[in-house]
């Protein structure tokens, strides 16, 4: 009988040790399968999820097959819908939150004072206290993030793909001359090249004005930019009609530069020409005035761009000029790149602007926007902003928060992605009229 008893207990640890090594492979099993697919699975999850699951530093250090093999897909990647190439969209990654940058960047923006000091007496002054008070009129659903966190740029490059955007346009300062309230980006760029990459969109560069910017500095930023990424599978090339593929660059606040100037860099005769060098590329500036259509005719630039998303605030920004800049543009042979926004708000940085304050109307001011920029046949339509949150032009996921001191603005009635969807909208509509234009 104690024999017995012994072997029956042995068979019994035998069998449990069994058990218990069966269920240790399949868990392992399960983590390796999550391995192999990283966005799928976390995207299902709420943000705060995320971050719970899986470390920061497990997301910068995924192995390099997992990586290469997301950005070989050069089909439509399933579950979203088809890029439209020829819709651009300005893109902001200035924002800092204290866990990732030491403190709130950007959400903390100075309420700006009015030139006029007698307007400036009547207005409040000082500066926003994230988290609960930002720099906004809408609160971001993903709270007031960090450009840095690198499950923010997995979730852009995601909201991007869905609304069917093709080139995101980054706003780029050189480093050590970024603005007063932001720090360094430009070491950010391989990492949204990277995202950008694992959702095949392409990635352009927005210049920002800083303190001496002129034709040598910005043939330096050029040359930087080119040499560092121009190499990048993300990093955006225009095809011109003669076949040749070069990278875009927009240029903000243009006009800040004399003409001459920037012939120097943009024509061929100039002293510092990229033209036929490896520096070429398709050079975009700031149409505000408009004297400042002659103005980039004369610099070389190769087309011209709006930008501001309210419309009647400048002579550029206005729909109602868009025909004739664009007649201009044809008989000069520039590119015409409206700009268009889902709608316009900066109080909460400028209190005294509301004269410039254009009202979503759910949607209905974008949609009207798109209307008019098709109706003047673009080759490329760029949208103001993805998530420029100061001025109240992001397209991005925004929820409705109320706070003591005040009632942020929202979608509702509907969902927080409405204008993700009207993007994918407007961006299938332009690809069938681009069709027809060519028929």
């Amino acid at each position: 009988m104690a024999r017995f008893r012994r072997k029956t207990c042995v068979a019994l640890s035998l069998f449990t040790l069994f058990i218990f090594g069966t269920m240790m492979g399949l868990r392992m099993l399960k983590q390796t399968e999550g391995l192999g697919e990283p966005g799928a699975r976390l995207q299902q999850l709420p943000m705060e999820e995320r971050r719970r699951l899986v470390p920061v530093k497990a997301i910068l250090m995924l192995p390099p097959t997992v990586t290469k093999a997301a950005a070989a897909i050069s089909g439509p990647l399933p579950g979203y819908p088809p890029i439209n190439p020829d819709l651009h969209i300005f893109y902001y990654a200035w924002y800092g939150s204290p866990r990732f940058d030491g403190r709130f960047l950007h959400w903390d923006h100075l309420l700006v004072p009015h030139w006029d000091p007698k307007v400036a007496a009547s207005y409040p002054r000082g500066r926003h206290h994230p988290p609960e008070d930002i720099g906004s009129s809408f609160y971001p659903e993903l709270g007031p993030y960090s450009s840095r966190d690198p499950h923010v740029i997995e979730e852009h490059m995601r909201q991007l793909r869905s609304a069917a955007v093709g080139v995101l346009v980054l706003s780029w300062y050189p480093s050590g001359l970024e603005d007063n309230n932001s720090e360094p980006v430009d070491d950010l760029v391989p990492a949204i090249l990277d995202a950008a990459d694992r959702y095949s969109l392409k990635v352009a560069f927005h210049i920002l004005p800083y303190i001496g910017r002129n034709d040598h500095t910005v043939y330096e930023n050029i040359k930087y930019i080119v040499d560092k990424y121009g190499t990048h599978s993300a990093f955006y090339k225009y095809r011109t009609n003669t076949g040749r593929l070069l990278p875009m660059f927009y240029i903000y606040d243009s006009y800040l530069t004399l003409p001459a100037a920037w012939a120097n860099l943009l024509t061929s005769s100039g002293s510092l020409s990229v033209r036929n060098t490896p520096y070429d590329g398709m050079f975009i500036g700031l149409l505000v005035e408009e004297k400042h259509k002659q103005a980039i005719l004369e610099s070389g630039f190769d087309g011209l761009y709006t930008y501001f998303a309210s419309n009647g605030f400048s002579f550029g920004s206005s729909h109602q000029n868009w025909k004739t800049i664009k007649n201009f543009c044809d008989s000069n042979n520039l590119m015409f790149i409206p700009s268009v926004g889902p709608g316009y708000i900066d109080t909460r940085i400028r209190p005294w602007n509301n004269h410039n304050t254009r009202n979503r109307v759910s949607g209905k001011y974008y949609e009207t926007a798109l209307h008019a920029a098709l109706t003047v046949r673009p080759e490329i339509i760029s949208i103001t902003s993805f998530n420029e949150w100061h001025e109240g032009t992001q397209v991005e996921r925004a929820v409705p928060k109320k706070t003591a001191q005040y009632t942020y603005l929202d979608y509702l009635p509907h969902e927080p992605n409405l204008y993700l969807e009207l993007t994918h909208k407007w961006a299938e509509h332009f690809c069938k009229e681009k069709e027809q234009w060519l028929m």
